[in-house]
């Protein structure tokens, strides 16, 4: 299988889905691929922000530090997927730490070269925008969840989540390939490792899901279930 060229990732990035050729091919000649080794921090919280990331294999998690050790994952970002716009926006230090789950090539595009574009593209910019909003929404719904739900609640929100944006349908339910590891749920549902293996085995002995290694089948029944 031919790997992707920049430019075919640029045009995979949603931002970037109504650029023409030519634009296209002129900001995938401005980025600058890196390699980050797996587990290395991207850039930090309150850090300046001069640059945004595409990513073009691999795979990063955002996450917040808290005072007693305890880290949050916000989100994780996967091929096509970018980041580190806002602080290009509103000129304000990185709202959040980032780290590579997995040895990462992230193509790097300055922030002069991402405004001038803007400048020049009003449809980037309100697809900016747009996905800007749909980021707010989730944090809002993932606070809501924290606040509202108990953690069996929070840990089916997130697979039912994981299973609308990249999961498959088969004849017993919706695959989903590469889960997060335990301890990534739980740092993402603000909970521990061992509550996330009691509740994720509680539901497969309730025969809701099925789990092979990191791969997880949510049955029909996940989704009518009193959780």
């Amino acid at each position: 299988m031919t790997e992707p060229s920049v430019h075919d990732m640029f045009r995979k990035v949603s931002i970037f889905a109504d650029v023409d050729d030519a634009t296209l091919e002129r900001l995938a000649n401005l980025a600058t691929p890196i390699d980050y080794p797996k587990s290395t921090l991207v850039f930090e919280q309150n850090a300046p922000g001069d640059a945004m990331f595409i990513i073009f294999s691999g795979k990063v998690r955002v996450v917040l530090f808290g005072e007693n050790g305890k880290d949050i994952t916000l989100t994780f970002f996967k091929p096509g997927d970018f980041f580190g716009e806002m602080s290009l926006l509103d000129e304000q230090p990185r709202s959040a730490n980032v780290i590579t789950v997995e040895p990462s090539t992230l193509l790097v595009l300055k922030r002069e070269d991402f405004l001038e574009h803007l400048k020049e593209s009003p449809t980037t910019a309100i697809n900016v925008i747009t996905e800007l909003s749909r980021r707010l929404r989730k944090a809002d719904a993932v606070i809501g969840n924290l606040a509202l739900l108990d953690v069996y609640g929070r840990v089916a929100r997130l697979l039912m989540e994981l299973a609308e944006k990249d999961g498959q349908e088969v004849d017993y339910g919706i695959l989903i390939r590469k889960r997060p590891t335990q301890q990534d749920i739980a740092s993402m549902v603000n909970s521990s490792r061992e509550t996330v293996s009691r509740v994720l085995n509680e539901f497969q002995k309730r025969g809701l899901l099925l789990m092979d290694g990191k791969k997880v089948v949510l049955k029909p029944s996940f989704y009518s279930n009193d959780l």
